[in-house]
């Protein structure tokens, strides 16, 4: 078996500690700074390769130790992305692959000084934005003799917005304030940009859906150094319903809260509810020539929640949690092919939908569901344990 160590027991880290433990080649140790939210998500998993330890992830020393005493093979950090750099150097002192969710660019930056001259796989920005969206356009570009453009635009959206923001909180608060006020990192005319985030709004029809998308922060990942020599554009923009991008330049530009973001947080999460019922939308458009032609392919997919273990995830717990576990199963399955940094765009879109864990983005899904499970009474309860009959995953294969 693998032997990984999840830092984080949170939405995310919940659901990687289980589809790893349970697919029965993964022994997991979960590690939290609260292990009762550890071993709650232990105990709702119930299987023998899940543990819980409590490890508080900021103590170096404690870190370290448990490396020493423990040898992972890999660890993957569901934490605050500021704590990652940290995470990385305990990795490579530890002699065991890294990988993370953040969206953040500088600490994408440590980490690739830390993954320098490594013998294991140090690979950040996994997930769905950076992450999935990376590896859709990246398999888009191969299909071109010339590239013009690249366009990502992802959006982790309620089915049933009813709120003047047109928003409900689906993941990290911190990390949402994060790519909403950061500098957005793209290529215009063949050069590495910085644009304003909340910036470059537009217009997106899909399904008859109108959407809007701006400017945010480090969804982009790599992509823009491995192509922004040979492509004139390149952006990633965040997808929401129309009339959201106003009320956060109102929150964050005119009462100047992204210069107080623990109040912006403080706000949003004491006023805007949580939804398991949400919808996931990945974008890819990719133009350039082919055959002396101008063309455009678009790699379009919407997933909604699922239930997985007898338990009801939301459709950004999924992605991500599906989108990291299929690039660490890839990796450890092939040790030799991976070391030192590696970037997203490194792994094949078909070798990821293939994966047992990347079967999670196959389409067709709805939101019935979700649906379904929410008027059974049964939505909210992700740390408890389901009744055995229940352990399967809902979604029908065909």
């Amino acid at each position: 078996m693998h032997k990984v160590l999840i830092l984080g027991a949170g939405k995310i880290g919940a659901l990687i500690s289980g589809l790893l433990a349970e697919s029965g080649d993964y022994d997991v140790t979960l590690a939290d700074v609260d292990a009762a939210a550890a071993e709650a998500v232990v105990k709702a998993h119930g299987t023998a390769n899940l543990r819980a330890v409590a490890l508080d992830a900021g103590d170096s020393r404690a870190l370290e130790a448990h490396f020493r005493a423990h040898k992972p093979h890999a660890v993957i950090s569901s934490l605050p992305y500021y704590c990652n750099p940290g995470v990385a150097k305990a990795a490579r002192k530890g002699n065991a692959h890294y990988f993370d969710l953040t969206e953040d660019v500088e600490v994408t930056r440590s980490v690739r000084r830390i993954a320098r001259g490594a013998s294991r796989a140090f690979v950040p920005q996994c997930g769905l934005a950076p992450g999935f969206i990376s590896i859709a356009a990246n398999e888009l570009t191969k299909h071109f003799d010339e590239l013009r453009s690249i366009k990502l635009r992802v959006g982790a959206l309620p089915q049933h917005p009813n709120n003047v923001l047109k928003y409900s909180l689906t993941w990290s608060t911190e990390g949402l304030i994060n790519e909403y006020g950061n500098p957005c990192q793209s290529v215009v005319d063949g050069k590495i940009v910085d644009a304003a985030p909340l910036e470059g709004l537009e217009e997106i029809e899909i399904d008859g859906t109108l959407y809007e998308a701006f400017n945010t922060s480090g969804g982009l990942g790599s992509l823009a150094e491995s192509y922004g020599k040979e492509c004139e554009q390149i952006n990633y923009k965040t997808m929401r319903y129309p009339g959201h991008c106003a009320q956060m330049r109102l929150l964050m530009n005119d009462l100047k809260l992204n210069s107080d973001r623990a109040t912006l947080k403080r706000v949003l999460e004491h006023a805007v509810p949580q939804t398991l019922q949400d919808v996931v939308i990945v974008y890819a458009a990719v133009a350039g020539k082919q055959d002396g032609e101008l063309r455009e392919e678009n790699y379009v997919n919407k997933i909604y929640p699922q239930v997985i273990a007898g338990r009801l995830w939301s459709a950004i717990q999924v992605t991500t949690a599906a989108g990291i576990t299929a690039v660490v199963d890839l990796v450890l399955s092939n040790p030799r092919k991976f070391s030192g940094f590696v970037a997203q765009e490194q792994f094949a879109l078909p070798d990821i939908l293939a994966n047992r864990f990347g079967q999670y983005y196959a389409p067709g899904g709805t939101k019935d569901v979700s649906s379904t499970v929410v008027v059974s009474g049964q939505a909210g309860h992700q740390r408890r344990k389901a009744p055995s009959s229940k352990k399967q995953v809902a979604r029908k294969k065909k």
